[in-house]
């Protein structure tokens, strides 16, 4: 334990109190995210300055600052809470042990900037998405297992369905692509958003699909069905992310037009818009307990809503650049 950074102590002792509180858990289906106690667990930032930054939100320190050699686009926890992935403009995908602050593997086998990075809820395999393809890692062989071609443009946003059978894949070819991950094959191809699609989110009992477009709106879709069962309108600008709480009841959604907007998913209504970046929202996430969110802006902040009270109850301060992802 002395041997460690000063820095990284405060992350194992978080990491420590997370994983303690396992154990007494009942697991339900289907499976419920593993609590890390409110504010208790971390939040990871990646940012066009090239640095990962890993916060202590409770105390609203930076705890350490990890690097890649271009903007970092994407930070993903591992569920296991173990580990955490990045992708930059460097082309390449980092997985970090979070309490030594050590990079265990670099993955390199992309051709251009990797802007989405994604762990399966079995935390056993990464997906990351870069020019119009899409590769599957195995991460503790630091190994390339597939790529998944079929878009004809940039893959911005990728994500795992709950049981880590399919993975949905979102492309400025304006369409979304549900990937069978046994065969390897695109199993359907959704079209409904006029201009890029930038984010996408599967609900956590993978009965829905989400997505965020240049064109403003959020989509719905059953993907049993391919169709589109909802469009949420209300962002005057592009919007970048979508998340959704981890009891469905509510999706987020981040714009640049500076706001972040909550949807009630019952009746398709925005019922709050949490305004106080001073410049465009790129990233979104839950806490696990669903009352706070956390958001990462180009004005170069990390904030954390206060849902119940629709306020900002702080702002990370730290990074030099825009900060494009963020990961609870």
């Amino acid at each position: 334990m002395d041997r460690l950074p000063r820095m990284f102590r405060s992350i194992q002792k978080a990491v420590s109190d997370r994983n303690s509180s396992k154990g007494s858990r009942k697991r339900v289906h289907p499976e419920k995210p593993k609590s890390r106690g409110g504010l208790k667990p971390l939040v990871a930032s990646g940012s066009a300055d090239s640095t990962v930054k890993i916060w202590d939100p409770a105390a609203g320190q930076c705890v350490a600052t990890l690097g890649h050699a271009g903007c970092v686009r994407s930070v993903a926890w591992s569920h296991d809470t173990t580990r955490l992935a990045s992708g930059s403009d460097d082309r390449t995908v980092k997985i970090w042990d979070p309490v030594t602050g050590q990079c265990l593997s670099t993955l390199e086998g992309h051709d251009y900037n990797v802007w989405t990075v994604a762990w399966s809820h079995h935390s056993t395999t990464l997906a990351s998405g870069s020019d119009d393809v899409v590769k599957i890692w195995d991460p503790a062989k630091g190994q390339c297992v597939s790529t998944l071609t079929g878009h004809t443009d940039c893959v911005r946003s990728v994500a795992w369905s709950q049981n880590t059978s399919h993975l949905a894949s979102g492309s400025d070819d304006r369409t979304i692509k549900i990937w069978d991950l046994a065969s390897g094959q695109c199993t359907s191809t959704l079209k409904g958003h006029g201009r890029y699609v930038w984010s996408v989110a599967w609900s956590h009992d993978a009965s829905r699909l989400a997505s965020g477009s240049v064109d403003k709106t959020v989509k719905i879709w059953d993907p049993a069905t391919g169709q589109c069962v909802s469009t949420l309108q209300g962002h005057d600008d592009f919007v970048w992310s979508v998340a959704w709480s981890y009891d469905m009841t509510r999706l987020a959604s981040a714009s640049k037009d500076k706001t972040v907007k909550i949807w009630d998913l019952a009746t398709s209504q925005c019922i709050s818009t949490l305004k106080g970046h001073a410049d465009w929202v790129w990233s979104i996430t839950w806490s696990q307990d669903a009352t706070r969110l956390t958001s990462g802006s180009k004005d170069k902040t990390i904030k954390i809503w206060d849902l119940g009270t629709s306020e900002c109850e702080s702002t990370l301060i730290g990074h030099a650049l825009s900060v494009d992802s963020v990961a609870w």
